[in-house]
């Protein structure tokens, strides 16, 4: 099945030799799963032709805001539109789980609760899973065709899912706790408030829950669904 990785950002350039860019941590989280990718450099202005230059798409994180004023967020907004009206499936994460429900409707805010960053539970429609977050922003209001599929205390709209058109999550399935250690070190001084770091680092080393979401990510993708040739 061909993926098409939307890159929406970069990993820190620091980080970026030893432990790769963002296309390169989810093919590692996806591999072995039958799926063939390509990346467009979506930040960059690199766009797909057309919504069915792959099978499915999947959204990266991005340090950008999805309510800033970026010259590639509403051609990506547009785009994202066009593939869930032809039913081509979309994965969102972080920055791709906003960026999805602000395209079809929904509000994303910086969260007045603040930075999440760290593994943090998640109960996944009755499924505890671990995962690594980072992120301050959150999707306060839901778009038309969304559902809660997971949540915790400190995001309550954790991931979600759109019928058979698009799952999204907030969390970083694909973060392994070493690059979570060097956005701390590169990213988070004087940024992130220290209790917060602290947390994070105490929970270095525990189990992860990130093959759990591969699992639903592929289930996702590779769903029978009829789609639409009317979007280009």
């Amino acid at each position: 099945m061909r993926i098409g990785i939307l890159q929406c950002g970069q990993s820190p350039a620091q980080l970026k030799d030893e432990m790769g860019d963002y296309p390169d941590m989810f093919q590692r989280l996806l591999a072995g799963r039958g799926f063939t990718f390509r990346t467009w450099h979506v930040e960059a202005m690199e766009f797909p032709a057309g919504v069915h230059d792959a099978e499915g798409w999947l959204l990266t994180g991005s340090r950008h805001g999805v309510y800033e004023d970026h010259a590639f967020i509403p051609p990506l907004e547009d785009f994202i539109r066009r593939a869930y009206a032809a039913h081509v499936p979309l994965v969102g994460i972080c920055f791709g789980h906003q960026i999805i429900a602000q395209a079809l409707g929904g509000r994303v805010v910086k969260h007045p609760g603040g930075w999440v960053v760290g593994t943090h539970d998640y109960d996944f429609d009755g499924t505890p899973l671990q995962l690594n977050a980072w992120h301050q922003d959150q999707v306060v209001q839901l778009p038309p065709g969304a559902e809660v599929a997971a949540r915790n205390e400190a995001c309550e709209n954790a991931a979600l899912v759109y019928g058979d058109r698009a799952f999204t999550v907030q969390p970083h399935p694909e973060f392994q706790d070493d690059f979570v250690q060097g956005l701390m070190d590169t990213r988070a001084k004087g940024v992130v408030p220290p209790e917060l770091l602290e947390g994070a680092a105490a929970r270095m080393g525990q189990a992860r829950s990130s093959s759990a979401i591969a699992d639903r990510i592929e289930a996702f993708l590779k769903a029978p669904r009829q789609l639409q040739e009317g979007a280009a």
